[in-house]
């Protein structure tokens, strides 16, 4: 809001109803010119009319916004302009000529019009007035000099104004006071009253800027002080030092620190072009007076770089004996993935400095990958770092802030190495797929580069410290769950390893090794042991997780710890072993079937199996027909590459009928349903292809699915069947299931070498060119 003052006439006169206009938190005086925002389209039609038939309206006060209570004493205005915003909103500019009072409200809505009264000066001229106005004027001019400037022409009328009334309007609009208080002081209509009013609030602001006035001057002084005493104190040093006298104590202190400041830049064995800038900011530190902020600032940024372990390191020498043994010892399985990471050390053990790629471990939550940060950097014998990028948005978290920034600091690169204490830790950049997009605040992973890529990294230069630090001999490892999200530039500096889910047999085997002992000591039951059977850990992988990972049935053995505790201090007796029959009891009501080969084999219903985030899963194809026009319907909240597999499996058929005995009249005057269950869960993907096609051959030729064949593969509109990603996490997911039949593209036969021997064994593979293949031996004989 815009405030001026003006000089007006006492002879205004008002119409007999006035539109009202509403403010919040604003007291409108008489000879001010004020903008008001408004954005109620019914109002600021009211307002254009009024503007172009020359009419007043009234500038109301809100008792209370929220619940829209006005008072009842206002200012008639003159519209000056009307400026209209981009939306139904506009700014308008007012002059306001008198006071008023609403004697009777006409209407309310759209807008609000009120029948009204001007309020009369009740004092024209007397000996009193006369005396108030010099006063009220020698206040304005007062409060004015203290820091309250008046506006140029308000100043310059000021000795010419002489109505008592245009005297309180003008002190009203320039006095900082609660809206009650102003708008009490706007309804006053005594005017002799209303000038003592004025004269007591401006009385009382003189007093609190008079104040305010004092203490800052006493600061000042202080400043002033202080800095005669450092100056002073200068003086009195050379004098001492000429006489031979003992120098004060914050003198020596202060040369105490700046001597072990440059001790440690000298310990700090640091590169010499960095120890040059080091000692160049020390001697501009010796200049500095400690007072100054500068001083802390300066002293805070050599401290860093003299921490830095610029020549600090680990001398544990790689051995890919041990690094193997540890490997072993703390994770069951995991053998193609040991195997590579052993060969990477090897490499790094010939070369005597990390190998020339990164490895990124990408996996489904909880099968291992931070884990094999640790056992590497426990086989190194080196410090573990591990830095979480999931959500980090600023590429200052990686660089650091100049130091012209307030508060600035390093990046969390060179905190954590600086925290370590040595320059060739093993640093862990954990769920980098987590990774923020870039925005004003700068990208993260186009900083990450640099720290990652070993054509770079040899001369990092983080923004705080200015300086090249070399990042070389640190072994970095980054952990993903998917890789989409990555970066290309960003992947391509790393190697990738896939860690697929664990079977069931190594679950059990990584329950009884690591998950129990390591609950009973979490839960204190060591003095208390129990073991549980195979059997029953089986049991509870099946029935009540369902998971690629171990963090599930980690936390069902917990649970399973806390019962067991709670049993034995209720002396209801010592749990030796737990058995099968206990984990109902333990665990309460079981949460998945265990698998689907029990199921009755049905018509347009076909198993499928898919790649998710968490490992593999099973899916459900269901397909059915009725009357209508040719509609296709598709539901389970399927993704477009989904839908479209659907359509081509659909065409396939369709124009394919006779080979399946169907006559084109039976695709005539039908609608067709696809659904895949779990419909709160997203599903995408052209994996599915060949799986909604059985469905569909299964449905129109009327002959049932095998439930415990399972398929994957993309189909074309030639039928043909095209190869598919992450068969190992989806040959899990149908053991896991119990399915004996597993369908795949005949492409990615050479992808089952891949995948453990034991993990195969008990399932038979069926490798199929075309849909052909996969209906031969997916449905059931037909006559």
């Amino acid at each position: 809001m815009h405030i001026q003052t003006r000089n007006l006439s006492t002879d205004i006169k008002l119409p007999k109803n006035l539109f009202i206009l509403p403010l919040k938190e604003v007291v409108v005086f008489p000879s001010m010119v004020v903008s008001v925002y408004v954005k109620n389209i019914d109002f600021i039609e009211q307002i254009k009319q009024k503007k172009v038939n020359n009419e007043l309206i009234g500038l109301v006060a809100y008792k209370n916004p929220e619940v829209k209570i006005a008072f009842h004493t206002g200012t008639a205005c003159k519209i000056i302009e009307i400026i209209m915003g981009h939306g139904p909103d506009a700014v308008v500019l007012v002059e306001g000529v008198a006071r008023f009072e609403i004697t009777k409200i006409l209407q309310e809505a759209p807008y609000i019009e009120a029948e009204v009264a001007k309020i009369e000066p009740t004092l024209i001229k007397s000996e009193d007035g006369d005396g108030l106005a010099l006063e009220i004027k020698r206040l304005l001019e007062t409060i004015s000099s203290l820091g309250r400037p008046l506006p140029e022409e308000v100043i310059i009328n000021l000795n010419n104004l002489n109505d008592y009334d245009q005297l309180c309007d003008l002190a009203g609009s320039y006095l900082s006071i609660p809206l009650k208080e102003k708008q009490y002081l706007l309804e006053m209509r005594d005017t002799l009253e209303r000038m003592k009013e004025v004269v007591r609030q401006l009385s009382h602001e003189m007093r609190m800027l008079e104040v305010r006035s004092k203490i800052h001057s006493e600061v000042e002084k202080e400043m002033s002080k202080t800095e005669k005493e450092f100056v002073l104190r200068q003086e009195l040093k050379a004098i001492q030092k000429e006489l031979g006298e003992e120098g004060d104590p914050e003198r020596a202190a202060e040369m105490k620190e700046i001597k072990h400041i440059e001790e440690e830049i000298i310990k700090a064995k640091m590169p010499a072009e960095v120890e040059k800038i080091a000692i160049e900011e020390l001697k501009r530190l010796k200049r500095i007076y400690p007072i100054s902020p500068e001083y802390n600032v300066t002293r805070n940024y050599i401290e860093w770089l003299y921490l830095m372990p610029w020549n600090k390191s680990s001398k544990t020498k790689i051995d890919i004996k041990k690094a193997k043994a540890i490997l072993d010892e703390d994770h069951y399985g995991l053998k193609d993935i040991k195997e590579r990471i052993v060969e990477y050390l090897a490499i790094c053990q010939m070369q005597n400095k990390p190998g020339a790629t990164i490895m990124c471990f990408v996996g489904p939550p909880g099968v291992g990958k931070s884990s094999l940060g640790h056992s590497i950097a426990r086989s190194l014998g080196r410090k573990f770092i591990q830095m979480s990028l999931g959500g980090m948005h600023d590429e200052a978290e990686i660089r650091g802030h100049r130091r012209t920034y307030v508060g600035a600091m390093p990046g969390n690169i060179i905190q954590n190495i600086k925290r370590a204490g040595e320059n060739n830790p093993v640093f862990m950049l954990d769920e980098i797929d987590k990774l923020g997009l870039g925005n004003f605040q700068g990208d993260p992973a186009s900083a990450l580069i640099e720290v990652l890529d070993p054509e770079l990294n040899h001369s990092f230069h983080d923004h705080y410290l200015d300086v090249p630090f070399d990042l070389s001999n640190v072994l970095f490892i980054t952990t993903a769950n998917i890789l989409d999200p990555i970066p290309p530039a960003l992947l391509d500096r790393m190697e990738v390893i896939h860690l697929a889910g664990y079977t069931e047999e190594e679950k059990v085997q990584i329950a009884k090794k690591y998950l129990v002992p390591k609950q009973i000591k979490f839960n204190g039951l060591e003095k208390n042991p129990f073991t549980i059977e195979d059997n029953a850990i089986s049991y509870i992988i099946r029935r009540y997780t369902r998971e690629a990972g171990l963090r599930d049935l980690e936390r069902e053995i917990s649970k399973i710890c806390r019962k067991v505790a709670k049993k034995m201090l209720e002396n209801k007796g010592k749990t030796k072993v737990v058995a099968k029959k206990d984990i109902a009891e333990l665990l309460g009501v079981e949460q998945f079937i265990e698998d689907v080969k029990a199921e009755k084999d049905a018509v347009g219903v076909a198993t499928g199996l898919a790649w998710t985030q968490a490992g593999g899963e099973i899916i459900f194809v269901e397909a059915t027909k009725m009357p209508g026009h040719n509609a296709v319907t598709l539901t389970g909240q399927l993704g477009e590459v989904m839908k479209e597999s659907a359509k081509a499996a659909l065409s396939y058929l369709r124009s394919n009928a006779k080979k399946y005995n169907l006559k084109d009249s039976v695709f005539e005057k039908i609608d067709i349903h696809i659904h895949v269950p779990e419909g709160a869960t997203p599903k995408d993907g052209p994996s599915a292809g060949i799986t909604i096609g059985t469905a569909l051959v299964s449905l129109f030729t009327g002959v049932a699915v095998k439930r415990d064949v399972a398929m994957t593969g993309e189909v074309t509109l030639t039928g043909h069947v095209l190869p598919i990603g992450g068969l190992k996490e989806k040959v899990l997911a149908a053991k896991r299931s119990g399915i004996k039949t597993i369908i795949i593209p005949s492409e990615n036969k050479k992808d089952l070498k891949d995948i453990e021997a034991h993990l195969v064994k008990g399932i038979k593979f069926i490798f199929a060119k075309t849909l052909d293949d996969v209906v031969k031996n997916a449905l059931h004989k037909s006559k």
